[in-house]
């Protein structure tokens, strides 16, 4: 792609520097922008090697600079309806995001997977399913690796697999998946969407350029999911852990299968999954029919999801310490995608929760405890809205704390042998953390320390 423009690229983090050397590849000038006044200018540009053709702005971008830009660039983190933006509209300029820029880009086949939970367990088990039949795939997106950084190295023989989260699909253009997914929709991200209805029309977009020819898998179980069915042009393909479709991927008896055309393939039965959990059994239908429809073969899908071990910071069992499992859920980052976390403990947990507030409510979260949780130790934003929502239940063994350190300090003191002490936060990181990977590798590190106390 030959990119002849002047583009402003709003945010410095990984997605906005990583957007900013594409278009420099592609000839284009940039303007690298943060609102942060702390930014430091020298170590920005020491990360790109033509320094001379990039310019930053810290602050404030003036009137004069906007009539000379034909394009900007949002990373994830900003949204479309921050102020300054207003500016780039009122001069008709366009406003994309940095999937919008990577799939400009790039060539080969792409499968794009979204929803509110599953979407890293999903798109990891997709991207090995690919790549063990098609060497050259990139998995890229949401999950860590930007899109916008391999873009260049693609070709036409190519998979990409891509995790696209809502903040990225609100800024899509031309962006058009040979293979769409959407996995489930639950309240998320509503301090940024406002209302559900919002969030599930954003969500929903990910389909917005494809065509009768091209597929969206969704979950026929999930209501929203399944009536998206009837509003997009793709062809819809269900799975379903709960009904036996007469067509799609679904889980009979024990066994998943793919009923096309007439015909009943079978593909993996529940035992040989290592991953446990009805929700994991949801991410394999998933992944079964979003790789089946990338043209994968059966055989090939089956033994990567045999030998799929899963993600970090999903459920995942740090270590034993004086006969107490601690696991890290780092990336239940919202209280539906938290209720998993808890669904999966098999012994009395102490639950570490709280972080950034997003907007949305914890009711059906403090249900689901179930008499499972024996203390719930809590830090962040949103420790005391959640404390209050926990006690309107009946919920009373609350533990505020400072940080992630001295909860897990609480819970090390006060969990008794057989229980399980779980982080599982159902809110963002953001706040104490830079990202949900963050805190929990800090989790991790912290409880690697305790079997030294």
């Amino acid at each position: 792609m030959e990119f002849n423009k002047r583009v402003v690229v709003a945010g410095a983090g990984k997605s906005g520097i990583s957007a900013a050397k594409l278009i420099l590849d592609c000839g284009g000038e940039v303007i690298l922008f943060d609102q942060n006044e702390k930014t430091d200018r020298p170590a920005l540009l020491r990360q790109f090697e033509e320094y001379e053709k990039i310019g930053i702005v810290i602050g404030k971008i003036e009137e004069a600079l906007l009539d000379t830009i034909d394009l900007l660039i949002l990373s994830p983190g900003i949204s479309i309806e921050a102020p300054f933006t207003e500016e780039f509209r009122k001069r008709n300029i366009p406003i994309w995001g940095e999937i919008e820029l990577a799939y400009q880009a790039s060539q080969g086949k792409l499968a794009a997977i979204t929803g509110t939970n599953g979407k890293t367990t999903t798109t990891t088990m997709v991207g090995e399913i690919c790549k063990a039949w098609q060497s050259d795939t990139y998995t890229v997106g949401n999950i860590g690796m930007p899109f916008t950084s391999i873009a260049r190295a693609t070709t036409k023989d190519s998979m990409v697999v891509a995790e696209i989260s809502s903040f990225q699909l609100e800024t899509i253009a031309e962006f058009q998946p040979d293979v769409s997914a959407i996995l489930n929709i639950t309240p998320d991200h509503l301090d940024r969407h406002h209302t559900l209805e919002c969030y599930r029309d954003t969500k929903r977009k990910i389909t917005m350029n494809q065509t009768a020819d091209q597929v969206c898998v969704l979950n026929y179980d999930d209501e929203s999911t399944r009536a998206m069915a009837d509003l997009i042009l793709a062809r819809p393909v269900f799975f379903s852990r709960l009904t036996e479709l007469s067509e799609g991927v679904c889980l009979i008896g024990d066994q998943i299968v793919i009923r096309e055309a007439g015909k009943e393939v079978p593909v993996l039965s529940t035992g040989e999954m290592i991953l446990l959990g009805n929700h994991n059994v949801e991410n394999y239908l998933a992944a079964i029919a979003i790789s089946h429809y990338m043209g994968v073969p059966v055989d090939v899908i089956r033994q990567v999801c045999k030998e799929f071990k899963g993600v970090a910071h999903r459920i995942e069992f740090v270590k034993e310490v004086k006969g107490v499992a601690y696991y890290n859920d780092s990336k239940g980052t919202n209280p539906d995608a938290a209720i998993k976390g808890i669904q999966a403990m098999n012994r009395p947990t102490l639950l570490i929760g709280g972080g950034y507030d997003k907007g949305v409510d914890f009711d059906d979260w403090i249900e689901s405890f179930d008499g499972k949780v024996r203390y719930l130790v809590l830090i962040g934003q949103t420790a005391g809205l959640i404390a209050d929502t926990a006690r309107r239940h009946g919920f009373t063994n609350i533990i505020m704390e400072d940080n992630l350190e001295k909860a897990v300090e609480t819970c090390y003191r006060l969990a008794e042998e057989g229980d399980a002490v779980l982080l599982s936060p159902a809110c963002a990181s953001w706040g104490q953390f830079a990202n949900y990977e963050q805190r929990g590798d800090m989790f991790k590190a912290y409880v690697q320390a305790l079997s030294e106390q």
